[in-house]
C-alpha cells in the first residue's frame, strides 16, 4: 500500500508502540534493560503527501496498559513476578501515577519530509505536564512507518527508578519506538 492522501488510524492491532529503557549507576549490572510495550493505544492521522505541514499525528497510550515484554542483562532473568512488581512500579504515584493521569498524549504541532524519511514535532504530554518532542521516523513507501523519539523522563516529573541506595538505577533518557505495519483509512476528519 502507497502512503496517499487521506485520513488514517492505526493501533495495536497493527503496530506496537514500545519504550526501551537502559541502565546507570555502579550497580547497572545487576538491573536490566526494559522494553515495555503499550497493549492499549490509538493513533490518527491526516497525511497530505504534497505539502507535509498540512498533516498531523495524534497519539494516545493508557498509562495503565504498559507490560515488560523484554529484559535483557541483569544477574538473573525476570521472573513474572518481578514483572508483576515493575508494572505496578511503572503506575504507582512517584513514576507515572496511573490512577491520577491515565493517558499519555502526542499532538504533532509540524511535520517535515516525505513518506519515506520525516520528522514529526510535537507535544508530549505525561503527568499533566506537557513538552516538545521530536519523532524521526522512516517509510519504505509499502505502508510501514517506523519511529521513535528520545524521551528524558524528569523533563516530565518522572524520577528514573533507583535500586540499591541508589547505585543502580533506570537512565534519564529512554527510547520510545512505533511500528505501524500499514496505515488504516478512517472516516470523518480532525
Amino acid at each position: 500500500m502507497t502512503l496517499t492522501d487521506g485520513t488514517y488510524r492505526f493501533g495495536p492491532s497493527i503496530g506496537r508502540l514500545l519504550i526501551k529503557t537502559g541502565r546507570a549507576g555502579l550497580g547497572r549490572r545487576a538491573g536490566h534493560d526494559l522494553t515495555i510495550e503499550a497493549a492499549r493505544w490509538s493513533g490518527e492521522a491526516v497525511v497530505v503527501v504534497g505539502d507535509p505541514d498540512k498533516s498531523w499525528v495524534n497519539v494516545t497510550v493508557e498509562t495503565g496498559s504498559l507490560e515488560v515484554r523484554e529484559a535483557t542483562g541483569g544477574l538473573k532473568p525476570l521472573t513474572d513476578a518481578d514483572r508483576a512488581e515493575i508494572k505496578r512500579t511503572l503506575a504507582d504515584k512517584a513514576l507515572l501515577h496511573a490512577a491520577e493521569h491515565p493517558t499519555i498524549t502526542f499532538r504533532s504541532t509540524r511535520i517535515t519530509g516525505t513518506p519515506q524519511s520525516f520528522e514529526i514535532t510535537g507535544e508530549l504530554s505525561i503527568k499533566g505536564r506537557t513538552h516538545p518532542v521530536t519523532v524521526h521516523g522512516k517509510g519504505n513507501g509499502d505502508g510501514l512507518l517506523r519511529g521513535w523519539a528520545t524521551v528524558t523522563q524528569s523533563t516530565w516529573g518522572i524520577k528514573p527508578y533507583t535500586a540499591f541506595l541508589g547505585a543502580l538505577r533506570l537512565a534519564d533518557d529512554v527510547r520510545v519506538e512505533i511500528d505501524v505495519a500499514r496505515l488504516e483509512p478512517a472516516n470523518g476528519t480532525r
